[in-house]
Order: C-alpha cells, then structure tokens, then sequence
C-alpha cells in the first residue's frame, strides 16, 4: 500500500495522538452497523472494518460500547460490560492491525436517548433530570449519585476491556446530546447537588469518567473524546461549554484528542447533523472545529460531510483540524485512502449522502450498507470478485444502476459483456431523479458506475433497444434483462380536461398553466415531495395530496426532514391520507383512505401524478416463452429503488 500521496501531502501525513501514530489523517468514526450479536463483535462485522483497513484508512474507531447495563440503548449496540466481548473486540484488532491501520473504540452511554429495547417493552432511562427529549418522547428518571458512580466505574472498566483486547485508544463519547452531554447541558441538568449547579459541577461527571478512563486504560493507550460544537437546537448544549469542558480535560491531561462533531439525537432538526444529507456542504463543520482546536492543546479531529480527499486537504491545509472523519466516504468506498494515495482520485466512488442505505439501513435495523456499494456489510459474500470458472458471452438489456452494475461485475470476473442502451444516455431514472430540487448530488451514482463500467472490456452500445430478434442473432449464452419501468396511472374518473401530467414529464420539463398544482404521491418518497418542489419553484401554489400520514414516509429520517422543512418554506400544502378519484375541469377530487370521504381540491390547473411504476417486462416475458436463458434485475422485475437494482446487478452478475 501506498503511504504517501504527492497531492495530499498533509493528508497522507502521519499523526501522534497521545503514544498511537496514526499512518494518515482519514479517520472512520464510531457509526453503529448493526452487525453485532448479543452485544458482541461478529464475523460480519470484522469483515467490514478489516475491508477498510486494507484499503488504508489511518484510524478506524469502532462503533460504541455500551459500560453499563443502562446504556442499551439499541437492540444490537455493543457491549463491553464483562468480559464476553473479550474475544470478539481481540479478533477485530488483529484483523485491523494486520493492515496496518489503528484501532480505537468507543465508550459510550446514551443517558435518556434511547431508541428501543431488546423486546419491544419501553426500558427505562436515565439522565441528570427529569427533562424529557423531543424525538424519541423519552421521559427518564433522574439518576441518583450512587448509581453515577456505578457508570462511572463501568466507563473505567469498558476502558480497560477494550485495551486488554488489543485496541490502540478508547473515545468518550459526549456527543450529540448522549449522557456527558446531558450532563454538561445547563437545560437537561437541573441537579442541585455537586453534580450540578454550576458550570463545574455539570463538568463533574465528564471529568470522573475521563480519570478514570485515563486510570483504567493505562500509559499506553491514547484516550479522547468526541463531542458536538453546538447541538444545532434551542435547548442544546452550547459551543463555549463543549470547548470549555474540553480544555479543562486536555489541561489535566486526561484526553489526547478532541473529535469534533456537530448536532444531537434529541430532536428533529439537531439529529439531522448525526448523518447530514446532500444538502450540506463538504466539511461545513470545519470552522467550529478550528475554535476548538484554538482552545485545546491536542489534536482535533471534525467530521461534517467529508467525502473526497480533497476537501480534507483544504481543510487540514487551512489548519481547522489534525485529521478528517470521511466515515461514509469509506462505506461508499473503503479503498479510498489506497486511491487518492495513488492519486486516482477520479477512481474513487464518491459518497453522495443519500442516507438511504448507511444510516438508513440502521435506523431499519438491518445491517449497513451503501445503495452504490453494495458489496459494502456484505464483505464476507462479495467482498472479493472471483473469476468466472468459465467465461460466458453475456448481453444485458437496459443501462440502468441495475444493468451498469451487472455489466461491470460481469466483465470485471472475466466474461464477455455487451450493454445495450436504448437511449442515448447511461444512467435510467437515475437522469431524472438528479433533476429534482436539492438532489442534483444524486447524479454522482451513474457518474460513479459509469467509471466502474469504463475499468472493465465491457462494451457498450447507445441508443440500441434488445428485442426478441437481437438476443436470437447475437445468441448470447445469457441475457440480464434490466429494463426498467414506467409510470403508473391510475384508474380516474375524468369529467372535463384538467391538464394532467406524470411526475417525470413535469421533471423533464413540460411546463403546467399557470395557477394551482396538485400533486397525488402514492409512494411517499422523492419523486412526489420533489415534483412539489420542482412546481412551487416554478410559481405556482402547490397542494400535495400524499397516500400516507405525510410527506416522505419511505425517505430516510434525515433526507424526510430536510425535504419537509423545504415544503413548509415554499407554502405547499399537505393533504395527508388521500388517493386520487377523479377530476373535472378544475376540481380534483381524492378519498379519504381511513373514512372514504370525499376530499376536494378545487381551482386547480393542473395535476401531476406520481403514483408509482409499472415494470417494463415485455422483453422478460418474451425470452422466458421461447426458454432463452434469461434473468431479470432492478424495476423490470418489480419496480423499487437504486438500491435494490445495483444489488440485483452484483447478485446477478456474481452467480453467472
């Protein structure tokens, strides 16, 4: 592995923090995977962080570890209250040492923010106070000293486990509003006694945690905290208390680093910055992160939508941080470090915060992964492309995420690959979703396989549309159908002559009459809040009529805030709970879905349906009549999202 980098010199730099010596200054942060099982480090999981090792990533902090009993905060969030995870936490430095990279991992009790239980049954929580939070509705109890001092024991001795394991650090997470926060916060600690009070008796409890810490984890392990500069919410913790805190701990020696972050768990809009959507710009916490490191006397680390090396080299160059968290950059593409190193840097996969399958993922339960890397938490399966046993002639019908995907994979283990296209462009909805209000980042997905595709023999043929008669003359020995879908209309009752129109003619272009849109959104994903979008920016006044409770019910938490903030700002209305019925000659008329009563939206001048997709099978259908060896992938198989197609892409190409 390369170790330097000629247009990264600070970037590929190494970094003493506290006795560790970091080989670069790209940092995975703690981001929990769900790949854990009864508390413990798995096989999976492993897999994961050792893909990213080998691709050179300098420091890998491991997701957090619960020190007490009270900190199950998820289903599945690592344990490191007795020695059972002993094994587990051993195994995974090894892996990741043998790459060469570091290892630190994360220490960690969530105080009232607590997401759900391990049966379905609400746990109780605990904070300083009984102050309750607004995202999760949680009302802890307050805890009692004895208790605190049971935690803060159990903080010790999680540091002590981790380091027995064979890690290299341990980080004290105080960030988005989690306990040590909580603590420090003047509106969720409304103690009186010495944990309370004052600005030194709300630091109190961070600063025992972090003694003894430093105590249990020993001379040679480095030890450091992450925290949020500024909680991004009324009621938040404020940036001076943060730095403050954290001078006093560098001052005393307790910690050797800062990771700087910005947001918190407990509300809406301060939980947005945990993972933030496209819409924020590369390393817009940089300037918090140089009053930080301003003030503390040890390295700072920032993390805010740092996704290409050379974001992080403008901002260790301008001296905001030590080191930058590219933590989703390496989900989307673990051998970054390995390519920018090399400077093949158009080679990297760029991450382009979509949130859908990384947090998204997480926030289902389910294992993370990456819509455009879905080899990502799936390293065990596909981590490695391995020849085909015996090459084949392959045509794959539809340039699509699914198609691109399956073409590259096939050619890339060795079998004779022919893309037809039937338009003049690579990259099917792909073209129009990137055309959406605040989604232009999207586009990057086909940038980014198209890239994939153009390292592989592969070849590709525009604006050629595979039928019957062309899989019969070219005889290939299988056929990857990935064509798509459409839009779907539903049934209306029409009584006069509403201009109507499908959400992708409205994106393409085609303009409505001036005066009131309707929009009817059956999905309750992008395309509908998007088409709103699209036409309030146009001038006109909108009315979204959603099937569900609200707008965006299938985006994730993050990406649905962010859109639903934009349509409370442009005035489009939301009618909740409706389906489409008929219309008239300005009148449409919707049901309701709980009651069937009629809902009526008149003065309107135009409607747009974004009612969902009908697969575009034919070409299937027909090979599988006439038994030509044929496998469908993505929306021509069932209409669903990016994710699934490129998956299906890689399943399919992989099993050939």
């Amino acid at each position: 592995m390369t170790t330097e980098g000629p247009a990264f010199p600070r970037l590929f730099s190494p970094l003493s923090i506290g006795p560790a010596v970091i080989r670069n200054r790209i940092v995975s942060s703690g981001h929990d995977t769900v790949m854990v099982e009864a508390g413990n480090v798995t096989d999976q999981l492993i897999a994961y962080h050792s893909a990213r090792a080998e691709g050179g990533v300098g420091l890998i902090v491991v997701q957090v570890a619960g020190v007490h009993e009270s900190a199950r905060y998820t289903s599945h969030v690592l344990m490191a209250v007795d020695d059972s995870c002993l094994p587990g936490y051993t195994r995974l430095a090894e892996a990741v040492h043998a790459h060469g990279a570091t290892l630190f991992g994360q220490l960690f009790h969530p105080g009232r923010e607590v997401m759900e239980s391990t049966d379905g049954t609400a746990p109780v929580s605990v904070a300083p106070s009984a102050v309750p939070n607004e995202r999760f509705h949680v009302m802890p109890r307050a805890l009692r000293t004895d208790e605190i001092a049971e935690i803060v024991a159990g903080y010790g001795a999680a540091a002590a486990r981790l380091i027995l394991a064979g890690l290299d650090g341990v980080e004290i997470v105080a960030s988005h509003g989690y306990l040590p926060a909580q603590f420090l916060n003047p509106h969720v600690n409304q103690r009186t006694d010495e944990y309370g009070g004052s600005q030194s008796g709300r630091l109190r409890f961070l600063r025992e945690v972090a003694r003894e810490v430093r105590r249990q984890a020993g001379p040679g392990a480095a030890v450091g905290v992450r925290i949020s500069m500024s909680e991004r919410e009324p009621a938040g913790l404020a940036e001076d208390i943060a730095i403050a805190a954290c001078a006093d701990l560098a001052g005393e020696g307790l910690i050797d680093y800062v990771s700087v972050t910005t947001g918190t768990s407990a509300t809406l809009a301060g939980s947005d910055h945990i993972v933030p959507e496209m819409n924020w710009r590369a390393g817009y916490t940089a300037p918090a992160a140089r009053r930080m490191k301003q003030a503390v006397p040890v390295p700072v680390l920032v993390a805010g939508r740092i996704n290409q090396p050379q974001d992080a080299e403008l901002i260790l160059a301008s001296g905001d941080a030590d080191a930058c968290v590219m933590t989703r950059a390496l989900i989307c593409d673990p051998t970054m470090p390995d390519l920018a190193a090399r400077g093949q840097t158009d080679d990297i996969r760029a991450c382009i915060a979509c949130n859908q399958a990384c947090i998204g993922h997480f926030h289902a339960g389910y294992p993370i992964s990456c819509i455009q890397r879905p080899e990502t938490g799936r390293e065990i399966r596909y981590g490695r492309r391995q020849p085909a046993a015996r090459p084949r002639r392959v045509l794959i019908a539809g340039g699509g995420p699914a198609g691109m995907k399956a073409a590259a994979v096939a050619a890339e283990r060795g079998h004779e690959v022919v893309l037809h296209e039937a338009a003049g462009r690579l990259g099917g909805q792909v073209l129009l979703a990137e055309r959406l209000p605040g989604r232009a980042e999207f586009g990057g997905a086909i940038t980014n396989l198209a890239r994939e595709l153009g390292r592989t023999p592969a070849r590709v043929v525009l604006n050629s549309r595979v039928t019957a008669d062309t899989v019969r003359q070219d005889a290939p020995d299988l056929v990857v159908v990935a064509t798509g879908a459409r839009p779907y209309r539903p049934d209306l009752e029409i009584g006069g002559d509403l201009v109507i129109a499908d959400a992708w003619e409205v994106v393409s272009g085609r303009e409505l009459p001036s005066g009131h849109a309707v929009v009817v959104d059956w999905r309750g994903d992008w395309v509908g809040i998007g088409a709103a979008r699209l036409l309030a920016g146009r001038g006109h006044r909108v009315t979204l009529a959603v099937n569900g409770y609200a707008p965006g019910e299938h985006l994730q938490q993050y990406v649905r805030d962010a859109n639903l903030a934009a349509l409370h700002q442009a005035k489009v209305t939301v009618v909740p709970l409706v389906r489409p019925y008929g219309v008239d000659d300005d009148t449409v008329y919707l049901q309701h879905v709980l009651t069937e009563d009629p809902v009526l939206v008149d003065g309107v001048a135009g409607l747009v349906l974004a009612c969902g997709h009908r697969s575009d099978s034919t070409l299937l259908e027909e090979l599988s009549a006439g038994r030509v060896p044929a496998v469908g992938i993505g929306d021509c198989l069932a209409p669903r999202t990016v994710e699934e197609a490129i998956l299906e892409g890689l399943v399919a190409a992989s099993d050939l």
